[in-house]
């Protein structure tokens, strides 16, 4: 049966694919849980309208960023985690954490995915953290503090 997929599936599929699934795995587990639904002529059609829905906006997004690298460079974003003694975090900090403390202190709109980090961020301190938007490359900087 085939089926597209409303989320992210471990080891199945991502969001918006087409797949070929089991039809019992598909009916029992994928459906119940809203996760894919079935790929009728009319859903996929819905499907590449969505996509295009989305592509349309990160352009649109990666335009208004563009603008707005040179404003973005020499930020300072301040964003406070637990941590050890040796100032080690118990949680590590991610590019979506990123983003919504950038949000809320700056009212800058970053999508994660134009935040281009080796491996999430484990230690107290300052941080440059690198912007990478249709080859063009920023940075600001985020400070870590002990909460």
């Amino acid at each position: 049966m085939k089926v597209i997929f409303l989320q992210d599936v471990a080891r199945v599929g991502k969001r918006h694919d087409i797949k070929e699934i089991n039809d019992g795995y598909a009916m029992n587990f994928l459906f119940p849980r809203k996760l894919a639904e079935l790929a009728t002529p009319k859903a996929v059609s819905e499907l590449e309208k969505r996509k295009k829905n989305i592509e349309i906006e990160r352009e649109v997004q990666e335009e208004l960023l563009l603008k707005n690298l040179e404003e973005i460079k020499g930020k300072v974003v301040h964003l406070k985690a637990k941590a050890d003694e040796k100032g080690h975090l118990f949680s590590k900090i991610h590019n979506k954490d990123i983003v919504n403390e950038m949000k809320r202190e700056h009212h800058a709109d970053i999508n994660e995915e134009f935040i281009v980090l080796e491996k999430p961020i484990k230690e107290i301190g300052e941080h440059d953290i690198p912007i990478l938007i249709k080859g063009k490359k920023s940075s600001f900087k985020l400070v870590v503090e002990k909460n």
